[in-house]
């Protein structure tokens, strides 16, 4: 819709094609292509030249996954495996799970479901990492068919539990908040493992980061010239000096870099 200069309530566009677009984009690895394609067009028309200013910001992207918290985030990672152990392991899960498995994860984890108090919440989930430890000491034994550790599910279930638990003393125990892994590790959801927490200002998501960056001369037509997309946790400042990088391959080194509202005084002078 950028490119052809429409209102996202054109009647003639369908809001469902841009999913469908960036999926074809993506599957074909052609996201670049497209954008270089469009650079080329715009030097050639004269718009688009080196050493004019430019301005750098950033959105959010919101993963397609619930919100939820670390205790819903276990149950659900537990389910995750249960169900995809079931569709490609099923007379081994049928081995190797108990019976009380079934009532437990055979259905979506919910908040309304959890009890309200701490000592309870963390005897629940506890109860989920005992479950989950037995699971993957199953999973990861000699005589276990290779083939199930390269399920994505079970990897995915293996590093929530790393991130979630701790062993003591052998007895497995409930991280507390002050022992977690940094936000640009956690993992928020079993769905979308590269989803990350984000917050700038005042918008808080979990998901990815894009950022964008675009001419900025007040008498020349405003063109996108670098496209990145971060995890949430990635700071706008950690991308400059790849931004400069890449501008720099395809002759686009701006006068002046803009980021937001803050101009970077390690600009090319020339």
């Amino acid at each position: 819709m950028y490119a052809l200069g429409l209102e996202l309530t054109d009647p003639g566009f369908d809001f469902t094609i841009l999913s469908d677009f960036r999926k074809r984009l993506l599957e074909g690895g052609a996201e670049q292509l497209l954008l270089d394609a469009m650079l080329t067009m715009f030097k050639e028309q004269g718009w688009l030249k080196e050493r004019q200013r430019q301005r750098t910001d950033s959105t959010h992207v919101l993963a397609k996954v619930r919100a939820i918290n670390r205790l819903m985030g276990v149950g659900e990672a537990m389910r995750f495996a249960l169900n995809s152990l079931a569709i490609e392991a099923s007379e081994w899960l049928l081995a190797h799970s108990a019976p009380q498995w079934v009532d437990r994860y055979g259905h979506r984890t919910e908040e309304a479901r959890l009890p309200r108090s701490q000592e309870e919440r963390e005897a629940v989930a506890e109860l989920i990492g005992r479950d989950g430890s037995n699971l993957l000491t199953d999973l990861y034994a000699t005589e276990a068919p290779t083939f199930l550790r390269e399920i994505p599910a079970v990897a995915i279930l293996r590093r929530i539990w790393i991130q979630n638990y701790v062993w003591v003393e052998g007895q497995l125990h409930w991280r507390s908040n002050e022992d977690l892994p940094p936000a640009n590790q956690f993992i928020n959801s079993p769905y979308d493992p590269e989803a990350r927490y984000g917050k700038k200002r005042e918008t808080r998501w979990t998901g990815y980061k894009v950022h964008l960056t675009e001419t900025c001369e007040e008498d020349a037509p405003h063109l996108i010239t670098h496209v990145a997309t971060t995890a949430a946790a990635t700071t706008d400042e950690a991308m400059t000096e790849t931004i400069h990088a890449d501008l720099q391959q395809t002759d686009l080194t701006p006068r002046q870099h803009w980021r937001g509202f803050w101009l970077y005084h390690r600009t090319h002078s020339g």
